[in-house]
């Protein structure tokens, strides 16, 4: 299946420097993939020259350039984006989507206007009230745990909770082939009487769906791989992954440090190095870089705004593969299977 991608090639931390490189690399190894770069042409021209694109007609017949004149700040209010930048690089590139013109869009861009704009320009799929943010975390068994959500919605009432696990459950089917994956409730404790009211209630409205959901999940069980399908609200979502993100910083960081220190430390460190390289590339972000806007009409990807070339290409990967499956219409056949009913009621002097 060839596959369109719009690039926002002017957000993130770096823009152009990593967007064009990691976008002519993917296009270069992925020959039915079409990508739409989306910025200020002059800037897109040079940039292409300077990824080394001229003279390689099949690869430049499958990249294109489309004009557009505003970008929007890392640090710019959401709804300031909406109502002055209508010709961002972030909002043609999801009015590429919403026209047709391409199958998916990625941006590393200000991760609030992207949601906004994503939600006003595709909007919602029936039955799903808010986007979610999902993306894979690396664990123990050698696979990855999908988690969500990770920073959209900061408060949560128990149906959205029940939203995000059958929008988790249809990401990691579409996208590992898992017929029925498990899902599990991030959590303080494992018994049903742990957790404030909107989590309780939330157990509740996951267990009598028909989602294979495994009860109450805790932190450590998001590496052990216990589960196919973690879910939270974003607050505790986006700090767990943080919290991931500067422990792998801070490995690397030591491994460094380790090299400067006695001889006898450098012997010791250069007998465990395989072994560290292995465990490194396992944690490093760039591998899993990319996370899924779910719950949209259309598929949208947001790469971390720090990411370098090879972890915006692994974004570019994940958007492409979220295109070919048909994430967008596997949600939503798997939202009518599920009984939204309404929230039980927990009493409020229920210990926590």
């Amino acid at each position: 299946m060839s596959v369109r991608i719009a690039i926002d090639c002017m957000g993130g931390d770096h823009g152009l420097s990593v967007t064009v490189p990691a976008a002519v690399a993917f296009a270069r190894r992925t020959p039915d993939v079409s990508c739409l770069l989306v910025g200020r042409q002059e800037d897109l021209q040079r940039a292409l020259a300077d990824a080394g694109l001229g003279g390689a007609a099949e690869l430049a017949s499958r990249i294109h350039v489309q004009h557009a004149s505003q970008l929007v700040g890392m640090d710019e209010s959401p709804a300031q984006a909406m109502r002055n930048k209508r010709d961002s690089s972030m909002r043609v590139a999801l009015d590429l989507v919403k026209e047709g013109r391409a199958d998916g869009c990625i941006s590393a861009g200000n991760t609030g206007a992207l949601m906004a704009t994503s939600r006003f320009v595709l909007k919602m799929l029936d039955g799903i009230d808010r986007p979610a943010i999902a993306t894979q975390l690396p664990n123990m068994r050698g696979g990855a745990t999908t988690m969500l959500d990770l920073g959209a919605n900061v408060d949560c009432e128990p149906v959205h909770y029940l939203q995000f696990g059958l929008m988790g459950a249809a990401l990691v089917t579409a996208l590992d082939n898992r017929a029925r994956p498990s899902v599990g409730l991030l959590n303080i404790g494992e018994e049903v009487i742990k957790g404030n009211d909107a989590v309780r209630q939330a157990a509740e409205l996951l267990r009598a769906s028909p989602l294979n959901f495994v009860g109450n999940v805790e932190g450590n069980d998001i590496y052990e791989g216990r589960v196919d399908v973690i879910v939270c609200d974003g607050f505790v979502g986006n700090v767990a992954l943080k919290t991931s993100e500067g422990l792998a910083l801070m490995l690397g960081q030591m491994i460094r440090e380790e090299f400067g220190r006695t001889l006898l430390s450098k012997v010791a460190a250069l007998a465990a190095m395989p072994v560290l390289r292995r465990f490194k590339r396992r944690v490093d972000p760039s591998r899993y870089n990319g996370a899924c806007l779910v719950g949209l009409r259309g598929v949208v990807v947001k790469s971390h705004g720090s990411a370098d070339a090879v972890g915006f290409e692994t974004a570019l990967q994940r958007c492409a593969d979220a295109c070919r499956s048909g994430l967008p219409e596997r949600i939503a056949a798997a939202i009518p299977r599920a009984s939204v009913a309404p929230s039980p009621v927990v009493p409020a002097g229920t210990p926590s």
